[in-house]
């Protein structure tokens, strides 16, 4: 491969066309193993005059010439080096901040004395980016596509991340040329977007991957101002490798043995503490930036867990790990001392903002507990997240609300003994690109739920009700403004193809995250509960990890069957007890169960 200093993408073109300001660190390898041979990408170091150069290059399988011999070699200097790594002080644990942690500079300050707390530790850093900035940034591009390339610098976003970014390094007394170069090169972006009058899905995750970059520079630069050495890292450029799908990109095996190398070579040479990008990753074969979904900070977190085999991953957060409720649903919600695996990820895939849907896999697929704490309360225990743990006590576990859900029936009598039915139901919402949640079926219907802000673009666009632009739209693909009722409409005329269909806006799932070998006292209970508040439950479904048990209610109503079920479950005693009462034959304690209204 060429020495010179390009940008190379999979097919070994340039992706700017021109010589960027980077040296080579060093030159690709290959790991070999018995089952597959992974290419480690180009390393480069960049001067931080401009972030434009910030795409690097990928993994190719075209052009080279390294053998298998060689690539064995590499092997084993790659085994020494490991070798040597292990018996100096390597790394113990990744600790992940999320943008709450780190919205200002005395949050900075907390969270660089929070890790100084440590010392036994030697952390891999991972940082979201400040504050509300991803959300000021989408906003931001969104306003440049009708805003005119005169008025783009003027957009109130854009204003409002360059103070926030300023003051910060500011008060932090850093030097201001840390953001100063990324801040000139947004407002450029911006009057790009306004010139092309577009915002593709390549574009905004560009332009949204300037948060966390802008994070992780400044904090970096203050550990290295209060004596802690540090090293700033962006993902994409260790090793990070994902699906080129734009917003939503998922990471490829590849990324393990890349950034492992990368930050282990890069510690045998100069110890520092890696301060990572969180959120971002490069797309496999466009070259280009990508973003792993909202709260993708997470995922970054424990794939470096794993990449490194780590002891720990801790996720800090604002509250005091994961809790039995939404504590803004009901202010007496109480810490969770443990989960495993599988409770996490439904928790996150229901709705529980506390962890990412899919950051559990790499941890457990490593073994590696998961830790969830509070930077505000660092004191508190937080949640320890592991593979198993004792459940014999356990009834249940928390309880998560997800609302403004769509609930569909689908009825047909072709559907009674007919094979290949329910493939063509789920079909349709491939096609359209609708996610669905919960499902129940009987021999003529089907019951299904669906969440049209599943897209975490659409999520935002649909909060952002103060600009003008957005306001009776909700963004379809993360590109094409389609009306909510339009696009709803279109499933059911699709839908009415084959069956007979009701649609009911306006309904919110309760999850019941526990021990579902207790379903039938789980049930009992829950079931008593709603009735005594006159809730009909609509639908309920149980999922397939066997940990989660979902109703469907009236959404007007759900808050209220939230706060009551916490009572029940987590505040009238001991549910464990009733697991040794003797039972009726319908499965009922021979006492009767008092149920706090």
């Amino acid at each position: 491969m060429a020495a010179a200093a390009r940008v190379q993408c999979h097919n070994n073109t340039s992706l700017t066309g021109s010589p960027l300001p980077r040296r080579r660190r060093n030159s690709p390898t290959l790991h070999f193993s018995p089952n597959r041979v992974n290419f480690t990408p180009l390393k480069w170091i960049g001067d931080g005059s401009s972030s434009c150069t910030r795409m690097v290059s990928g993994p190719s399988l075209k052009g080279g010439t390294t053998t298998v011999r060689a690539a064995l070699e590499e092997e084993k200097k790659t085994d020494a080096v490991s070798e040597v790594v292990e018996e100096e002080k390597r790394f113990t644990c990744v600790m992940k901040f999320g943008g709450s942690s780190v919205a200002t500079a005395e949050r900075m300050r907390e969270v660089a004395d929070l890790v100084l707390t440590f010392p036994e530790e030697s952390p891999v850093i991972v940082l979201s980016a400040m504050g509300k900035t991803t959300n000021n940034l989408l906003l931001a591009g969104e306003k440049a596509v009708s805003c005119g390339v005169s008025n783009a610098s003027e957009i109130e976003e854009l204003s409002v991340i360059k103070e926030l970014h300023l003051r910060t390094v500011k008060e932090l007394e850093i030097d201001p040329s840390v953001v100063s170069s990324f801040l000139e090169e947004l407002e450029q972006l911006l009057k790009g977007i306004a010139m092309m009058k577009e915002l593709t899905l390549r574009t905004r995750d560009y332009l949204v991957s300037f948060g966390e970059c802008l994070s992780t520079r400044i904090f970096a630069a203050y550990l290295n101002k209060i004596g802690v050495k540090a090293r700033q890292y962006d993902a994409f450029e260790i090793g990070f490798i994902t699906t080129d799908d734009f917003t939503n990109g998922d990471i490829l095996e590849a990324t393990y043995p890349a950034v492992a190398k990368r930050l282990y070579d890069d510690w045998m040479d100069d110890p520092a503490v890696p301060v990572v990008t969180g959120f971002l990753g490069k797309g496999w074969k466009t070259c280009a930036v990508t973003t792993l979904g909202r709260g993708g900070s997470d995922l970054t977190a424990t794939t470096i867990g794993k990449a490194l085999g780590l002891q720990e991953i801790q996720v800090w957060k604002d509250v005091d790990g994961v809790l039995t409720c939404d504590p803004t649903i009901y202010k007496r919600a109480t810490p969770v001392p443990f989960l495993t695996f599988d409770e996490a990820a439904e928790l996150a895939y229901f709705g529980a903002q506390v962890l990412h849907p899919q950051s559990m896999r790499p941890a457990r697929e490593g073994g590696i507990p998961v830790r969830v704490k509070n930077s505000y309360n660092p004191k508190a225990p937080g949640t320890i997240i592991t593979k198993t743990r004792d459940m014999t006590k356990t009834v249940l576990t928390s309880i998560v609300l997800k609302r403004n859900v769509t609930m569909l029936d689908i009825a047909s009598t072709r559907m009674l003994g007919q094979v290949g039915f329910l493939a063509k139901v789920f079909s349709i919402f491939e096609d359209l690109e609708i996610s669905v949640d919960v499902v129940a079926t009987s021999e003529v219907s089907i019951s299904l739920t669906l969440d049209p802000s599943k897209l975490w673009s659409r999520e935002l666009i649909q909060q952002a009700s103060s600009c003008q632009i957005l306001k009776h739209f909700v963004l379809f693909r993360g590109l094409i403004f389609v009306p909510c009722k339009q696009e709803l409409d279109h499933v059911v005329e699709e839908l009415e193809k084959i069956a007979v269909v009701n649609l009911a806006k306006g309904r919110a799932i309760i999850s019941l995250i526990g021990n579902v070998q207790h379903s039938s006292l789980i049930l009992e209970r829950a079931f008593h509960v709603l009735w005594t508040k006159g809730i009909n439950v609509q639908m309920i479904s149980q999922g397939a990890s066997k940990v989660n048990i979902s109703l469907i209610v009236n959404d007007a109503e759900a808050e209220g069957c939230v706060e009551a079920l916490h009572k029940s479950f987590f505040e009238s005693g001991d549910l464990s007890e009733l697991l040794i009462q003797p039972r009726l034959g319908n499965g009922s304690p021979v006492r009767a169960m008092q149920v706090e209204n």
